[in-house]
């Protein structure tokens, strides 16, 4: 049959046209397969790392992530923390250090894929977890739950993040593969309506990539709609893990949504480092099995400004520098963690993926030192203050970050107590100026010793506020003096009464301040101001080794925190911070200084610790005596890095021991990572109000071996008996105050997850509603 010569073309234009619109539609698709994810319809393995780009200075971004894919990752992953997008209610920010469009663009040309972690829970060591602090000033909210209010403003935030980062998904062209649901919310609730209501809201927003969420190995359970890809979060043992992960998803591709190749930093205790050996064989393990992972973190960077967190039970600040013993350091350089990994990435490369050269490094230059020129006194700069009957928080001062002076009077009176229900988190005491003492929410130190005083006095409390908690229950962490505050004198207890309130907002926004011209000032809290001159725009680290504690500010925008106490003795300078020529500093110090010196490192420093590590639990007087006791349970735990679970008849009390007879390789250690107990009804008895009465042995030296570490919610910290200078054979007891009497049925124990050492064999199990004889 003749066809005209027309009909012919049209149709091998039509042809034409089909065939290129299937081979679009197959070039822009991520999918989650039967066994395995699929990008473009072909099987794909995700080699991901996490870095926040709200802890690298814009101009760096792009230069992160081009080392990030000379490592050999494909992908990066990102949280967007809400409180930098959303500092006020509905004034909603998308531009600076929070363009997070503009970071998605650059890995897209950087040629990596981007997975998206929206919230509106983030965690992170960020302060309070991602949200914005405004929140608090609802006082029935209750976070991460169905509360209207909370609610109600998650969705407002999601639907804006999805304005902005929605038309970027692979499938509308752009690089965004997958978005995350939530946050590891199995370890704070099991409401799957609520996770259902979140993943309903990014639906709404427009991201259709597919959702996941991510958890703990054993809380996966939890919160895991059965609609919603779920990932596994863990720092050592795969095999063990993707087993959990099976157990509740026994089909699908496996993926470790945070693999963890270091440990972020708190004050006061050790800086974390991991094992490059372990870590390299893990990740291998996972790529032999066609696991798909994100490195958490490949790069850390800092928590620049006042947006450190900190975690709670017990409550420990993070650092500001967010290092984390990542593969690509807080500058920005790679580090023999990422050579060792690029090398073996290298060998697991797929179709189409090349390696790239490695950046040249980042030069970090040492400059002259600072020169201070003038001074502001806090106490001469205070602002009008709110007067109340009662001391005021923080959140009901309308106060983000910084400060708040507390002031009333004393009437004349002999040595006495000053009492506080809770301060959060520090503070400093003055009685007619002088200081007498400091408060440490860290300590659990709420009470302070109030010389004689002959005439009526002025009393002040200086609070600071050094990160709102970002993981557990004590998320609704508002700062201040909580409660009265009480006077105990001579047997009388008086309530205080009558408090000027004085806001010291510190951060982004700092309070008006009136210098003048340094001489010969006492030390006290203060800002100092000075100057220093930069030929190059290069990365350089300040030596707060001579100061105290306090925050830095450089050319008006804030560096961060520091404390003597360390580990971290330097900040990060930013080289895209710097001017050529003269540039301005000011560090506010709580104590202050005499002689104000500054100088200049061209290498960090980030583990040295000047305060004296925490106390044993195991005073002189105690002994515990296992004659004096009688055991209410024993057994023998598996060898594995699973949940443990001993059900036993139901016992009421308030005191409980666990006693380790033996460990599982007959070495004369013991290791916990948690300690759960559950009522009679199942419900998991709350730890918020857990003491550690006694603990036979602790390694508080070469490593945080700390016992309350059995319920501070974190399964990478851990109970460990002694072991750098002299390692105490077995049997090892822990003893904990649960705060009241409850009806107990269930213990759930979590051994360490890293490694095998120090794992429990065979234990007994004692309970009391009296403290045991002789503790």
């Amino acid at each position: 049959m003749h066809v005209p010569l027309f009909k012919k073309i049209f149709a091998l234009l039509l042809l034409i046209s089909l065939s290129a619109g299937s081979w679009a539609q197959k070039e822009n698709t991520f999918a989650i397969g039967a066994e395995s994810f699929e990008l473009n319809g072909k099987p794909y393995i995700i080699r991901c790392g996490e870095m926040h780009f709200a802890r690298i200075p814009k101009a760096e971004w792009k230069q992160r992530l081009q080392m990030a894919k000379a490592m050999g990752l494909n992908t990066v992953c990102a949280y967007l923390f809400w409180n930098i997008h959303e500092k006020e209610p509905d004034q909603f920010t998308w531009t600076g250090q929070s363009d997070a469009a503009e970071f998605c663009k650059l890995a897209k040309e950087v040629g990596l894929y981007v997975i998206l972690r929206p919230g509106p829970y983030s965690c992170a060591e960020w302060e309070f977890g991602g949200f914005p602090w405004w929140l608090l000033k609802d006082k029935s909210i209750r976070l991460r739950t169905q509360h209207p209010y909370f609610l109600e403003r998650a969705k407002k935030y999601l639907l804006a993040v999805g304005k902005q980062l929605a038309p970027l998904q692979i499938n509308h062209g752009g690089n965004i593969i997958m978005v995350q649901v939530e946050n590891e919310y199995g370890s704070y609730g099991n409401d799957k309506d609520y996770m259902n209501i979140i993943k309903a809201n990014l639906k709404e927003a427009g991201f259709t990539v597919p959702l996941f969420h991510c958890d703990g190995p054993s809380q996966l359970k939890n919160d895991h709609p059965e609609d919603l890809f779920a990932v596994v979060n863990f720092g050592s043992e795969p095999e063990a893990n993707f087993k959990a992960l099976r157990a509740i998803q026994p089909t699908g591709p496996l993926m470790c949504g945070e693999y963890y190749p270091g440990w972020f930093d708190s004050w006061g205790r050790p800086h974390h480092k991991g094992d490059i050996q372990r870590i390299v064989a893990e990740l291998k393990y996972m790529l032999d099995n066609k696991a798909s992972f994100s490195i958490y973190m490949a790069h850390g960077g800092t928590s620049f400004g006042t947006y450190s967190g900190a975690n709670a039970p017990p409550y420990l600040p993070q650092t500001s520098s967010y290092d984390y013993d990542a593969p690509i350091d807080e500058a920005g350089n790679a580090t023999e963690k990422f050579y060792a990994i690029r090398k073996l990435f290298a060998s697991y490369l797929q179709d189409g993926e090349v390696l790239p050269d490695v950046p040249a490094a980042n030069k970090i230059q040492k400059l002259q030192a600072v020169t201070f020129s003038s001074i502001a006194v806090l106490s001469k700069n205070l602002s009008k203050p709110i007067l109340a009957d009662t001391a005021m928080l923080m959140e009901d001062l309308d106060q983000d970050f910084g400060c708040v002076m507390y002031e009333t009077n004393l009437a004349a009176g002999q040595k006495s107590s000053l009492v506080f229900k809770d301060i959060h988190d520090y503070a400093l005491v003055y009685i007619d100026g002088k200081r007498i003492g400091e408060l440490d929410r860290r300590k659990n130190k709420f009470s302070i010793e109030i010389p004689a005083r002959m005439h009526k006095s002025v009393l002040r409390i200086l609070v600071e506020a050094t990160g709102r908690v970002n993981y557990g229950y004590q998320m609704h962490d508002r700062k201040g003096i909580h409660g009265q505050v009480y006077l105990f004198e001579n047997g009388k207890q008086t309530v205080l009464r009558g408090w000027k309130n004085y806001p010291v907002r510190l951060g982004e926004v700092n309070i008006p301040l009136r210098y003048e011209a340094l001489s010969n000032q006492p030390a006290t809290a203060a800002f100092y101001k000075g100057s220093f001159s930069a030929d190059k725009l290069e990365d350089t680290y300040l030596d707060m080794g001579k100061w105290n504690k306090g925050l830095v500010w450089l050319n008006g925008t804030c560096l961060g925190r520091y404390w003597n106490i360390g580990p971290t003795q330097t900040m990060l300078v930013p080289g895209s911070w710097l001017k050529k020529g003269k540039n301005e500093v000011v560090v506010f110090d709580l104590f202050g200084t005499e002689k104000p010196t500054l100088s200049f490192l061209d290498k960090p420093i980030l583990d040295v610790v000047n305060e004296k590590q925490p106390e044993l639990h195991k005073k002189d007087n105690q002994k515990w005596v296992a004659d004096a006791q009688q055991a209410y349970a024993e057994g023998s735990f598996a060898n594995d890095n699973k949940w443990q679970q001993v059900s036993f008849k139901a016992v009421n009390a308030r005191y409980f021991c666990l006693e380790a007879l033996s460990e599982q390789k007959g070495q004369p250690y013991t290791s916990v990572a948690e300690i759960v107990l559950l009522d009679d009804k199942g419900n998991e008895i709350p730890r918020s109000d857990w003491k550690i009465v006694y603990a036979d042995s602790e390694e508080l030296g070469g490593d945080d071996g700390n016992a309350a570490n059995v319920f501070d919610l974190q399964f990478t910290s851990i109970w460990h008996t002694q072991w750098e200078s002299k390692s105490p054979k077995p049997p090892h007891q822990i003893v904990i105050d649960l705060g009241k009497n409850y009806t107990i049925k269930e213990l759930k124990l979590l051994p360490r997850q890293d490694n095998a050492n120090g794992r429990i064999k065979d234990y007994k199990l004692y309970f009391g509603q009296t403290l045991f004889k002789n503790l």
